[in-house]
């Protein structure tokens, strides 16, 4: 099965034999690589119920939770890794999500589709209404994303909470692009935190 590309960027990172949670995890697609490629000890969140009956039918460890509430449960430390794909901009609180991936894990995977694409800019620009593309095909009154982050934002709001960049990549058109311009260029970003 094909990986999502920020997915596949996250599973070529994460060192083999370790301890996963995947938050927002979907149908299980990453964990299941995980598993099969890497020997991971993965385990996962999901909110939608019919995702995590498919995830649970793979034979992987599902459980149904939201990711703005339902983290206080597990211990501090439990896991090696993280990671939260495409579910930052949907969440209530990013901040306090943020706080908890890396109270829970050693390091933590962020990924997000980038609002300042130049795709998304033109769009406004010209005409005047949220943009529906590809990879954000919902209207505006229908989208599950509650916050709009960019990578400037991101790149900020990781500053001010004082934690450290191991690693960054910027995805467009499926493939890797430069930090250079990344802000304008790229359509989707993936990095990699820990705490000072």
């Amino acid at each position: 099965m094909m990986l999502r590309p920020d997915l596949a960027l996250i599973a070529e990172h994460v060192v083999p034999g370790t301890r996963v949670l995947d938050i927002g995890c979907g149908d299980g697609a990453l964990m299941a690589a995980l598993r099969s490629r890497s020997k991971v000890d993965a385990r996962g969140l999901e909110l939608d119920a019919a995702n995590v009956a498919a995830a649970v039918a793979r034979g992987l460890p599902v459980v149904q939770g939201d990711a703005d509430i339902d983290l206080g449960g597990y211990p501090d430390g439990s896991f090696d890794y993280a990671i939260l794909s495409q579910t930052l901009q949907t969440t209530r609180g990013p901040h306090l999500v943020l706080d908890e991936m890396l109270r829970i894990g050693r390091l933590a995977f962020v990924s997000f589709p980038n609002f300042a694409h130049w795709r998304v800019r033109l769009s406004l620009l010209w005409g005047g209404r949220m943009p529906v593309t590809e990879l954000l095909p919902e209207q505006w009154y229908d989208t599950p994303n509650i916050h709009h982050v960019t990578i400037g934002d991101f790149r900020a709001f990781v500053g001010e909470r004082g934690l450290v960049v191991e690693g960054a990549w910027f995805l467009g058109g499926g493939r890797r692009r430069g930090a250079g311009g990344a802000n304008l260029l790229a359509e989707h970003a993936v990095f990699l935190l820990r705490k000072r």
